[in-house]
């Protein structure tokens, strides 16, 4: 938790931006796995978790900008819940160190709700993820499930965005936290990784060292020598010499801090000619990318940089042919490359994906493009000092999709299909790191994470 005044500032700024009216906020239960008693690793709603800080279910909140009212619903451990899960702090004083004086019983929070929308007041809400705060917010505003989405407040959507975009300086070092367990779970891995291993057992040992960092995993992890397939979570494979090992997880601190690392190496000690040619493609494009990240510098505009970049280190190898520059305008580089090239990351490893991609990651300048690849970026917009988001560029081989666009001839112009015949069982690579925009350029986060050649063959030896 950080300090009182950090919650009181965020709160203050909501109430500025939104100018009157009611703040909805819903937090997250428990959810039961097979059964109400044996629930999922609880995880509270980042917006809730960002103005009001307290990591517990069975909370809701509301700011009346009109009264200045901050108030938290929630109750107080029975001696049942003491008994089973140990004693907690009273709700007064949770609320007390994030600088709110009133909390109300949950039980209270239909009423008063209620209450308000009878009087005509604006309710502002944010998108629900959950079926139960669905359900609330059916109860609560007589808003059907099937129109909460659209029906969320624009207004406190963008409010949040604005805030929670922009992170301050206790944020960022909670972010090289995250960083810094997600190195260590990918340096771990990699130095443990050996021929006749389950990609199991390495996603075992990652995700350990994510609990034993005092937090938990960010997502789930994608641990696969089939990296083609983009978020491959499915770890029954056995690792074989010539193949490669791409690795895709992440830590979150104990405050939710996100971190988001990509590596991808080889099961042998070294890279094969092969492998090495595309692996240097990709990070050649991965540094020249960090590298442009400025303030005022459009996302989109580094994203399709990357692009030609690879596409250039393809047409070097005899996969892909022509204008370039045409190519990409056109997305045949999607072939090899069907992903954006990251996203904004902070509490939510997609930050703030639950208020809306387009909200985030564009802007009235910047829309999204329907072109296949490009639609896929979740960051276009002008980059901001505070912004922090990955850069996670990578080539794949993806046979389905290959076969696919040669029966239509798509792009034949472009793409050397006979060519591509002997990388059918190649894989995928993709590198990733996790930047600040500062004032005047960019910072990458956390301690240096091996991905040379020569750093990724070395610990591999070693």
């Amino acid at each position: 938790m950080f300090s009182e005044n950090t919650y009181r500032a965020r709160r203050t700024r909501l109430k500025k931006d939104l100018g009157s009216g009611l703040l909805f906020f819903t937090g997250n239960n428990e959810v039961g796995m097979n059964y109400a008693g044996n629930d999922y690793h609880f995880r509270q709603d980042s917006n809730f978790l960002y103005f009001f800080g307290i990591d517990k279910p069975g909370l809701a909140a509301v700011i009346d900008i009109d009264a200045d009212r901050d108030i938290i619903f929630g109750d107080d451990l029975s001696i049942e819940d003491v008994v089973w899960m140990g004693a907690a702090p009273r709700m007064k004083t949770l609320a007390a160190q994030v600088g709110v004086q009133e909390v109300l019983p949950f039980r209270r929070l239909l009423p008063f709700l209620k209450k308000n929308r009878r009087a005509g007041r604006a309710i502002h809400y944010l998108p629900p993820y959950r079926h139960d705060n669905m359900l609330l917010l059916k109860d609560a505003l007589n808003i059907p499930v099937a129109k909460q989405k659209t029906a969320a407040s624009e207004a406190f959507i963008r409010a949040v965005v604005a805030q929670r975009a922009h992170k301050s300086d206790e944020e960022v070092a909670e972010m090289e936290r995250a960083v810094d367990v997600s190195g260590e779970m990918h340096v771990a891995a990699m130095k443990a990784a050996r021929e006749g291993q389950r990609e199991a057992e390495l996603a075992g040992l990652v995700e350990g060292i994510a609990v034993s960092g005092g937090g938990h995993l960010s997502y789930p992890v994608i641990l696969t020598v089939n990296g083609q397939i983009l978020h491959n979570h499915y770890h029954g494979n056995t690792l074989q010499k010539g193949q490669m090992v791409l690795g895709d997880f992440g830590a979150e601190t104990a405050m939710h801090y996100a971190g988001d690392i990509t590596r991808t190496f080889p099961v042998a000690g070294k890279f094969t000619t092969r492998q090495r040619e595309i692996y240097e493609i990709v990070l050649d494009a991965e540094i020249g990318a960090i590298a442009s990240l400025k303030p005022g510098i459009p996302y989109r505009d580094v994203h399709l940089a990357a692009a030609r970049r690879m596409a250039e280190g393809l047409r070097a190898l005899g996969l892909m042919r022509g204008n370039l520059d045409e190519a990409v305008a056109q997305g045949a580089h999607a072939l090899f490359f069907p992903h954006g090239l990251g996203h904004m990351i902070g509490m939510d490893v997609h930050d703030m994906e639950d208020l809306g991609e387009n909200y985030v990651g564009y802007s009235e300048n910047v829309r999204r493009s329907e072109q296949f690849g490009t639609a896929y970026l979740r960051l276009a917009r002008a980059l901001e000092p505070g912004f922090v988001l990955t850069v996670e560029p990578g080539i794949y081989f993806i046979p389905q999709l290959i076969d696919q666009w040669r029966r239509k001839k798509k792009f034949e112009e472009f793409i050397n299909y006979p060519a591509l015949k002997k990388y059918r069982d190649f894989g995928g690579i993709r590198i990733e790191d996790n930047v600040l925009i500062t004032e005047n350029g960019h910072r990458i986060l956390g301690n240096p994470i091996p991905k040379t050649v020569e750093a990724v063959e070395n610990l591999r030896k070693g």
